[in-house]
């Protein structure tokens, strides 16, 4: 059987933690990760409101600029409706942004229980990671990657357990398209002219959906991985497998 190879250099993982420490520290994700679904499905649902009062926008502005007419006070309206939705939608982001940054925070200190050497990350990282300008489109990801391969080590026989990162890669590809969608379409909205405004709402309307598809694969990466911490906690605190050659490179 092969040794464990050794963490990266770098911004790694701390040394294995003491039994009675790792005892301590395991705590259930369960309730932090409803609280995460539940929330995303308000990102959902406001992100449902802004698709709407963004065709209603764009009906407005439908036609600008082939025709002479234009009754501004419907569109003033529209556009107060519209802005109403993306403040519906930033408070429901922001507050969704706390309570998953918490449970991942949670999750990844369990997985420095279950094996602190497959981390290759410290675990304030799992919350710092997320305020570094343009590394947190990668940061998150590898911290996450360590904490998955950890949590699903849950073979009693000493052998190597692969799970599959799919639910992982799909939501942080979603993730990432859909946050420098929105930030590009933002930009585009508000430079608009008059007559560009129903081109910049429908990339907009893009944008929200996008990040209705990201919200749904984040649920289904939240609960999926609070299964599996699930499982492995319930094996105990002991790392169960040492990584064979072909198992998982380095994150």
């Amino acid at each position: 059987m092969t040794a464990r190879p050794a963490p990266p250099h770098g911004l790694m993982a701390a040394g294995p933690v003491p039994m009675p420490e790792a005892l301590h520290r395991l705590r259930s994700p369960v309730l932090l990760g409803k609280a995460a679904v539940v929330l995303l499905g308000g990102v959902i649902a406001t992100d449902v409101l802004a698709l709407a009062a963004g065709m209603n926008l764009r009906s407005e502005f439908a036609g600008l600029g082939e025709t002479g007419l234009f009754d501004p006070a419907p569109a003033d309206r529209a556009e107060i409706l519209y802005g109403m939705a993306g403040s519906l939608q930033l408070l429901a982001m922001l507050a969704t942004a706390v309570v998953f940054i918490i449970w991942f925070h949670r999750v990844r200190i369990n997985a420095e229980v279950f094996d602190a050497s497959l981390q290759p990350m410290r675990p304030g990282w799992a919350i710092g990671g997320w305020f570094v300008p343009v590394a947190n489109l990668w940061l998150p990801r590898r911290v996450a990657a360590g904490v998955w391969t950890a949590s699903a080590q849950t073979n009693t026989d000493g052998g190597w357990r692969t799970v599959s990162m799919a639910p992982l890669d799909l939501w942080w590809t979603l993730w990432v398209v859909s946050t420098l969608f929105t930030w590009i379409s933002s930009k585009i909205y508000d430079q608009a002219e008059l007559s560009e405004v129903a081109g910049a709402v429908t990339l907009v309307m893009a944008a929200d959906g996008l990040d209705i598809v990201a919200a749904v694969l984040a649920i289904l990466f939240v609960r999926r991985l609070t299964r599996m911490q699930g499982e492995r906690a319930a094996l105990g605190t002991t790392p169960l497998a040492v990584p064979s050659p072909t198992g998982p490179a380095p994150v």
